[in-house]
C-alpha cells in the first residue's frame, strides 16, 4: 500500500507539472525546456526557507509561487520577441542556467549535495506526514491546478489563447496584445510548475539538482504531447502511463536500469506514433479542404 500511495503522489505531481505546461505549449504555441527550472525553484525555495528560516509550508508555497512567477515575467519578455526554435532554444538555456545556479552556488544551495532535513508539509499545525494525508493534500493541489487551467480557458483570456494556438496573425488583426498573451501564460505555467516543486521537497525532505535537468524537461513535455496539448484529462493519463511504466517492468523481474531506459525507449516510440498521428491527421484536413 505505501509503494501504491509513493506512485500516485508522483503521478499527481506530474500531473501539476504537464498541465501547467499544456497552458504554454498547447495554447499559446510556445514549446518551453524550462519547466523543470520552475519546478527546481518551487523546491529550492521550501527547502531553503523551511530550513534555514524555518517558515511554515503554506508560507513557502506562495513564495516559491511569487519568485517562479517573476523570473518568469522577466524570460517571457525575452523570449516572446521570437518564435519557434528560436524560443525553445532560449527556454532551453534558461534551464541550463537555473541548473547551472543549483549546481554550483555551493553556500546557498548546497551545490551537488542538496538540501536535506526538510520537513514535511503542514497547515495549522496538521502535519501532512504520512502518504495516506500527503497523498490527499497532492489531489487537492493537483484538482486546484486542473481548476484554475480550465477556468481560465473559458475565460476571454483562455479564448485569446485558443485564437493564438490556432493562427497567431489573425488573432492579431482582431487586434488582441498577442505578446502580452504570450507573456501571461508563461508565467501562470512557471508560478504552477512551483507547486509541483514545493510539494516533492516537502515529500521526499531532500532534494538535488539531479531532479530539475534538461531530461526532466524533456520527460514533462513527452507527458503534454502524448496527452493531447489541450487535454487536461488525457495529460493526467499520459501521466499515469509513464509514471507506471518503469513499475510494470520492475514487476516482471526486470532489472531497475534497464526498466529506465525501456520507459525512454518507450516514451519515444509513444511520441514518434502520436506526431505521425497528428501529421496524418493534419494532411488529411488540408487535402479535404483543399
Amino acid at each position: 500500500m505505501e509503494y501504491l500511495l509513493h506512485l500516485a503522489i508522483l503521478i499527481c505531481i506530474y500531473t501539476i507539472l504537464s498541465q501547467s505546461l499544456s497552458l504554454v505549449a498547447g495554447y499559446s504555441g510556445q514549446m518551453s525546456l524550462a519547466h523543470a527550472g520552475f519546478y527546481g525553484i518551487g523546491a529550492y525555495i521550501a527547502a531553503l526557507l523551511s530550513v534555514n528560516l524555518s517558515l511554515p509550508p503554506v508560507h513557502n508555497l506562495f513564495a516559491a509561487m511569487i519568485l517562479s512567477g517573476a523570473i518568469a515575467y522577466v524570460v517571457a519578455k525575452v523570449a516572446v520577441r521570437t518564435i519557434d526554435d528560436y524560443f525553445i532554444i532560449i527556454t532551453l538555456g534558461i534551464q541550463v542556467v537555473i541548473y547551472s545556479i543549483m549546481n554550483n552556488w555551493q553556500t546557498v544551495t548546497n551545490g551537488p549535495l542538496g538540501i536535506a532535513g526538510i520537513p514535511s508539509f503542514s497547515v495549522f499545525g496538521f502535519e501532512f506526514d504520512d502518504k495516506v494525508s500527503f497523498l490527499l493534500l497532492a489531489v487537492l493541489l493537483t484538482v486546484f491546478v486542473w481548476f484554475v487551467l480550465s477556468n481560465l480557458m473559458k475565460s476571454p483570456f483562455g479564448r485569446i489563447l485558443r485564437a493564438l494556438s490556432e493562427d497567431e496573425v489573425y488573432t492579431k488583426s482582431l487586434g488582441k496584445d498577442v505578446a502580452q498573451a504570450k507573456v501571461v501564460s508563461f508565467v501562470i505555467s512557471g508560478m504552477l510548475a512551483s507547486i509541483a516543486g514545493v510539494l516533492y521537497a516537502h515529500y521526499i525532505s531532500y532534494i538535488d539538482p539531479s531532479s530539475f535537468t534538461i531530461e526532466e524537461s524533456i520527460f514533462i513535455l513527452s507527458i503534454v504531447i502524448i496527452g493531447g496539448m489541450r487535454n487536461l484529462l488525457h495529460i493526467f493519463y499520459a501521466a499515469a502511463f509513464l509514471v507506471l511504466l518503469p513499475e510494470v517492468f520492475r514487476f516482471v523481474g526486470m532489472p531497475s536500469s534497464v526498466a529506465a531506459n525501456m520507459r525512454q525507449i518507450f516514451y519515444g516510440v509513444a511520441l514518434i506514433l502520436v506526431i505521425y498521428r497528428s501529421g496524418a491527421m493534419k494532411l488529411k484536413k488540408e487535402s479535404s479542404i483543399g
